[in-house]
């Protein structure tokens, strides 16, 4: 008796450690659960009668936070669910990871609404040899699916003959072949995923196993379900929102990084709003204990342009802690890295700068592309990255296609700058096979160098010359649009085609024009084409004859320093004249009257003076930075077509910088207008006299 006693308690003892504790769960209208710990209330003799069944399927079935399902025909549904009791057991024993199979299913039995729902395991194959067979199935990897199935259905068939855990396998699998195919073949291979039987199975065994498959596979569930066109406002998808929101604390590094490029894909909503949110508080609190730097510039990437600037600024130090640890990769990608931010930190694109021309040799097409791009959208202005970039495609230039060589080009008036020995390169190679030329390229090539204002001495005729050429050839195909960009780039450039204009003046083509979306910018073309033409010395005499509409008033407030220097200069207000509005539609700030060795300024009081014939008008136009290419006193194309035109008006052009006239001294900036304005033989008299005075 004492032994069967002794027995009895040890079994009992042992049999304590395998003895669960309790949660319920209450499945919510998303689709997610949230655990609940209550006592415990098992009996003991339901143990001891259990003990032999619950010891065998604990090692098997090793669930925590598992979604409990009501079983309906063998399948599972999600419907009709309130509150479940499900065991879990010691941790140690118990991985995140599970083996769903067609053979078992969990089934809950019903009782009373306000009793807890008691759970039972029903074995349909209990033999040792199919349990061995069990346990040493393995889940087949992404990688091994993406690897042998060729199609989207391929991976659904495979999931149908035998599903294993985790799912979100089979949508990462999904994905990955659905990126080595083409925009058609992705469209159509979607289509059949769709339709195919085994589909919505596969989501919902994905729905069941979000509580319990590792976080990261949860990340590339998520991510390959957005990817693979799934309604962003599905319950599937909502629900690994939700689910990833409540186990966001654990998110590792290697997460985050997931997690980031997760959130870039997904439209905004409520869900994708509070997920962002809670990463930017991880990223807030843990960004120091981030080792790696792809991780870091993947976080930074993803995070958001309206992330607060506390928190950019925390990620930029970050970054130049870590600057001894970049290599050349990282370098390249910090550009793109900053401009997804929208976080224009110098420093750090000084030193990336650095380290990207030290190698910029072998530099690939797409990086130089990126980098570029990320400079115009963070506005920064690297003219040693620039010259560097551009040295090294004059030198491979034939290695680079003309498509490529144009696509720089363009970032490079994007940015200002401009690449004299690369677009001097060009022409040559335009003037020597005109046949590369296509309309798209002909547009894009006059809009470079007509906005850049390049030209070339020797070969400027020649090339505009096969220029045009090329566009007369192209003219049965242009578009309207496109026809009035090439001729207003080369009226800029100051030549007048006479096919491409004549086609350009037909009525119906301005009619579409001037009944296009972008009405206001074909005018204000078809404007400065019409001054052309009536002013320019050229061989086409027939001008616009439109009612084109009256151009806004602009309100123009000029710049009170260079008054107040030509008031000291000039000896009062009364020898020149503000905001002055010309034919034309031009506008001077400042006009000066003068004889015409410009050596005495006449004043504006005398009415007979503007009869006159004896007179040099000056105009004095205050320009901004941005009216020159970069870090170079070279005028860009409209500023060079406005003085051009001045010029032809009568005027004597004098440019004055406003940036450099307001870090001027009253005094320099009295004599270096003196020396514009006047005559260099006047000069001498002129000083003369403000010493005598």
């Amino acid at each position: 008796m004492n032994k069967k006693a002794g027995s009895f308690l040890w079994n009992f003892k042992q049999f304590n450690t395998l003895i669960p504790t309790s949660r319920t769960m209450r499945l919510y209208s998303l689709g997610f659960c949230r655990p609940k710990i209550v006592c415990s209330n098992w009996k003991l003799r339901s143990l001891l009668n259990d003990l032999d069944n619950r010891m065998q399927s604990s090692i098997r079935y090793l669930f925590q936070d598992a979604f409990i399902f009501k079983s309906r025909e063998d399948s599972c549904q999600a419907k009709g669910i309130s509150t479940v009791r499900v065991p879990t057991v010691h941790r140690l024993l118990c991985p995140r990871r599970i083996f769903f199979d067609a053979k078992y299913s969990v089934v809950c039995v019903g009782i009373p609404d306000n009793g807890l729902k008691k759970l039972s395991f029903h074995h349909e194959a209990s033999s040792e040899g199919v349990l061995i067979k069990e346990r040493k199935a393995t889940p087949l990897s992404s990688r091994k699916l993406s690897e042998e199935c060729n199609s989207l259905s391929d991976v659904l068939d495979t999931f149908s003959k035998a599903p294993t855990f985790p799912s979100s396998n089979y949508f990462s699998a999904m994905w990955t072949i659905a990126k080595r195919m083409s925009d058609d073949q992705r469209r159509f291979e979607k289509q059949l995923m769709f339709n195919h039987p085994a589909f919505n199975q596969l989501c919902e065994h994905l729905l069941r196993e979000a509580k319990i498959m590792y976080f990261d596979h949860l990340l590339f569930s998520l991510h390959a379900l957005v990817k693979l066109g799934i309604p962003q406002n599905t319950l599937l998808v909502q629900t690994l929102l939700r689910t990833i929101q409540e186990r966001l604390n654990e998110c590792d590094e290697r997460c985050l990084s997931i997690l980031s490029t997760v959130l870039e894909a997904l439209e905004p909503c409520k869900n994708e709003h509070a997920l962002r949110s809670g990463l930017r508080i991880l990223v807030d609190q843990h960004v120091w204990k981030i080792k790696s730097i792809f991780t870091l510039q993947t976080v930074m990437k993803f995070i958001g342009q309206d992330t607060p600037i506390a928190l950019k600024r925390k990620l930029e130090m970050k970054a130049l802690k870590e600057l001894d640890r970049f290599s050349l990769l990282n370098s390249q990608h910090m550009f793109e890295v900053l401009a997804a931010m929208n976080h224009r930190s110098v420093v750090l694109l000084n030193e990336c700068s650095e380290k990207v021309i030290d190698n910029i040799h072998g530099c690939p097409f797409k990086i130089l592309n990126n980098i570029l791009r990320s400079c115009k959208d963070l506005r920064y202005h690297n003219l040693k990255l620039f010259e560097g970039i551009a040295d090294y495609v004059l030198t491979t230039f034939d290695i680079w296609t003309l498509k490529q060589v144009l696509f720089l080009l363009i970032l490079f008036e994007n940015l200002g700058f401009r690449p004299i020995g690369l677009m001097n390169l060009l022409m040559k190679k335009v003037v020597e096979e005109p046949e590369s030329l296509n309309m798209k390229s002909i547009v894009s090539i006059l809009h470079v160098y007509s906005s850049l204002n390049h030209s070339c001495q020797s070969q400027d005729k020649e090339f505009l010359d096969v220029m045009a050429a090329a566009l007369t050839g192209c003219l049965h195909q242009i578009s309207s649009e496109n026809l009035l960009n090439a001729v207003y780039s080369f009226c800029m450039m100051n030549y007048f085609p006479l096919a491409p204009i004549n086609q350009l003046l037909q009525d119906d083509i301005i009619s579409e024009l001037l009944a296009s979306g972008d009405r206001e910018k074909n005018v204000h073309k078809l404007r400065i084409l019409d001054t052309c033409l009536k002013l320019d010395d050229t061989a086409y005499h027939k001008t616009l004859d439109l009612a084109l509409p009256q151009p806004p008033a602009v309100a123009s407030c000029p710049n009170t320093k260079v008054a107040e220097v030509l008031s000291r200069l000039l000896g009062g207000e009364g020898y020149f004249s503000k905001n002055v509005q010309l034919p034309h539609n031009y506008h001077i700030d400042f006009e000066i009257r003068m004889d015409t060795k410009r050596s005495q300024v006449l004043p504006f009081s005398d009415a007979d003076i503007t009869c006159a014939t004896n007179i040099q008008r000056v105009a004095v136009l205050c320009v901004p930075r941005s009216s020159y290419c970069l870090y170079s006193s070279h005028p860009r194309g409209i500023l060079a077509m406005k003085m051009r035109h001045l010029n032809l008006m009568g005027f004597h052009v004098i440019l004055v910088n406003n940036w450099e006239m307001d870090n001027l001294e009253m005094e320099n900036a009295v004599a270096f207008l003196k020396t514009n304005i006047y005559s260099v033989e006047a000069l001498p008299t002129v000083n003369a006299n403000c010493q005598s005075t």
